[in-house]
């Protein structure tokens, strides 16, 4: 009987080992880290310079007419005490008007530089979600997790983490179309 159980051993051993490492070479679930995604993507770094450069336009914009303003203000300062009472109340409003349209226009600047970097990150990550579903169907995942360090994934093996390879092949298809 023990000369039976060696070898019945040994055979449960193999196929033990041999379905460990099936079933984690064929896992249909897998993830990606959305973060690592976002930040190793050149693409991303592309999108972010281009966005800064346009947002540094629109502000200097703004930094130009508060310059203006601060030298008719400072202008006025000096003039003051020449002005009669008319002149100085026409003055002080359209100082008044010229700082609120200013102001209007600051706001406004501020709220297309949000939508700006909204619709840039929704691009790269646009990209990112068409790159992953591609990938998915062409490797035969059932499922692919984004995780994000919000805690949609507490834990997950390292091997199941497909992100350097996804970026690897995000950046090269980017790259390809340059």
């Amino acid at each position: 009987m023990s000369k039976l159980s060696i070898p019945i051993s040994i055979i449960a051993v193999i196929i033990s080992i041999s379905s460990f490492f099936f079933l984690k070479s064929s896992s249909s679930q897998v993830y990606v880290d959305v973060n690592k995604l976002l930040e190793g993507y050149d693409r991303t770094k592309v999108v972010r310079a281009e966005f800064e450069a346009k947002a540094k336009t629109m502000n200097a914009n703004v930094d130009s007419l508060v310059t203006n303003w601060q030298k008719e203000l400072q202008l006025y300062e000096k003039e003051r005490s020449s002005l009669t009472a008319k002149e100085l109340e026409l003055k002080q409003e359209l100082l008044g008007n010229k700082q609120q349209q200013i102001n209007n226009y600051q706001q406004a600047i501020q709220k297309q530089i949000q939508e700006e970097d909204q619709k840039s990150t929704q691009t790269v990550i646009n990209d990112i979600n068409d790159y992953v579903k591609e990938y998915g169907k062409t490797k035969g995942y059932k499922i692919i997790f984004g995780a994000s360090g919000g805690g949609n994934i507490m834990f997950a093996d390292e091997a199941s983490d497909l992100t350097q390879e996804v970026l690897e092949g995000l950046n090269a298809e980017f790259n390809g179309k340059k």
